[in-house]
């Protein structure tokens, strides 16, 4: 029994023993491990330090490089506004120096001509003494040999004196005409090549197709589309015709409205890098063609008056004048026709003394009826002078844009110069496509059309084809046959002729009696 004892309290102390020791293991473990986990974590927090550091290092660096570029290239535009404005003083500084140059060759002709004037004036003086004397001379002989009174005497002498003074005159006035028609034709060559130097601008001749690239020719099929459904929407939505050929990688839009081309050619473009192309989807990305379009001819007009330095134009004639963008006569481009008329209008009246800017006006807005002449019924001049008179122009403005054609009378210098002005843009080496053979070729077929009929003795086609003067035999045509041959000449070239604008038809029927005194 005691040796029971002795082996339970044995085997308790032991199991004592070994549940410390167990618990200890177990504890140190523990501790270890959270030790070891511990050193994991501080690591782990360390390297996505360092990670977040790095990253926030190259974020730095790439956002002080982008910085850098920014400023360089806001350094550059404002080293290359700044070179432009020194270019545009430098241009400036030789225009005044080359006015001052002509402003003192004005004073001293002007000076000359006072001279001339003084002398004119004590040579009249002189005159009149010597005339004053002759006068009383001939007072005091009449009384003495004649029986007449002293006022018809008096009356006698006045009469021949008149005729004397009208003579001279007479011989005066025909010198000085004669002397001043020298002068001028030779400033008016001279303003005009002064014009020309002064305004060189590019031309480029404008088509009535414009092509559009495709990525592959597998897009020619989608643009066509199952049994052409693609294209017949396309087609109906835009009002071009749409020409899919042998072309490789390319289709063809023809249309004489340039501005529907625009809009085709920008939607056609839109459906391709899009590459949905479907009926509805085509309604929806050509309306938005349209609108992007509109806005692209609103700041085409703005560039235009901004360009030629006007001012205080209505909206609506800004958008008329961008829509000149889109339109061509013989190839040339509407709206840089109008610019450059603008230039040579100024030049040409600064040079002669005239309003500067108002010039420039009438000649950016001369062709401004081109804009809605396939809308409105009349030529160009006629519709231009009322848009202008619509939207408040001045009546100098709307009297040179009317009579620019020589189709209304001309009532201010401007509408000359705007004549000469549109003459040279239009006459100019490569502004027109059509060839000097075929406007030849058109001249003459105009006046034989005209000479075919009986009583015609000449004509001449003059305002670049746009009019024709027949000159008939008065013995053979009466003035109410002159009408009716007008009419005739009209409906001949309507039928027999293609031409661009109007074509003018003046019948002139003149009867001279002259005879000879020996």
């Amino acid at each position: 029994m005691p040796n029971l004892i002795i082996i339970v309290l044995g085997t308790a102390a032991f199991s004592l023993a070994a549940g410390y020791l167990f618990r200890r293991y177990v504890a140190e473990k523990k501790l270890q491990d959270a030790e070891t986990q511990a050193k994991n974590i501080l690591e782990q927090a360390k390297k996505e330090t360092q990670d977040r550091r790095r990253e926030v290092e190259l974020e730095s660096k790439d956002l002080l490089y982008r910085m850098r570029q920014d400023f360089e290239r806001q350094t550059q535009e404002r080293r290359q506004e700044i070179a432009n404005l020194e270019k545009r003083l430098t241009q400036k500084e030789e225009n005044i120096d080359r006015r001052l140059d002509l402003l003192e060759g004005k004073e001293k002709d002007i000076n000359q001509r006072h001279e001339n004037i003084k002398k004119q004036e004590e040579a009249i003086k002189a005159k009149d003494a010597q005339l004053l004397a002759l006068l009383a001379e001939e007072k005091e002989r009449l009384q003495k040999i004649s029986s007449l009174s002293a006022e018809e005497a008096k009356q006698i002498l006045l009469n021949r004196l008149n005729e004397e003074l009208n003579n001279e005159k007479a011989v005066v006035i025909k010198k000085q005409e004669e002397e001043l028609r020298g002068t001028s034709d030779k400033k008016a060559r001279e303003i005009i090549s002064l014009a020309i130097q002064r305004c060189a601008a590019d031309h480029a001749v404008e088509s009535t197709v414009s092509v559009v690239t495709l990525p592959n020719d597998e897009m020619k099929g989608r643009v066509i589309g199952r049994e052409g459904r693609n294209i017949r929407a396309f087609e109906m939505a835009t009002g071009v015709d749409v020409i899919i050929d042998d072309t490789p990688e390319a289709v063809t839009l023809s249309c004489f409205d340039t501005v529907r081309r625009e809009i085709a050619r920008a939607a056609l473009e839109k459906l391709i890098s899009d590459g949905r192309i479907h009926p509805g989807r085509i309604d929806e990305v050509v309306e938005k063609a349209k609108k992007e379009v509109e806005e692209k001819i609103r700041e085409e007009g703005e560039r235009a008056a901004f360009d030629s330095g006007i001012n205080g134009l209505h909206p609506e004639i800004i958008k008329l004048l961008g829509r000149l963008r889109y339109r061509t006569s013989f190839g040339q481009n509407a709206l840089q026709h109008s610019k450059e008329v603008s230039f040579l209008l100024g030049v040409m009246a600064s040079e002669i003394g005239l309003d500067f800017k108002l010039a420039r006006r009438i000649g950016l807005l001369h062709d401004i009826g081109k804009a809605i002449d396939h809308q409105v019924e009349g030529t160009h001049a006629k519709i231009g002078a009322e848009l202008l008179k619509k939207y408040n122009e001045s009546a100098e403005v709307q009297d040179a844009v009317e009579a620019h054609h020589e189709e209304a009378e001309a009532k201010s210098f401007y509408a000359v110069l705007a004549v000469a002005a549109d003459a040279i843009s239009a006459a100019r080496p490569g502004a027109r496509r059509e060839t000097l053979e075929t406007y030849i070729k058109r001249l003459e077929k105009l006046e034989s059309i005209a000479n075919q009929f009986k009583g015609v003795e000449k004509t001449y086609a003059i305002q670049a084809g746009r009019e024709i003067r027949v000159i008939v035999q008065p013995e053979k045509i009466s003035d109410a046959e002159a009408i009716n041959l007008a009419r005739e000449i009209r409906k001949k070239i309507e039928e027999g002729m293609e031409y661009p604008g109007q074509i003018k038809v003046t019948v002139i029927r003149e009867t001279r009696a002259i005879e000879y005194a020996k």
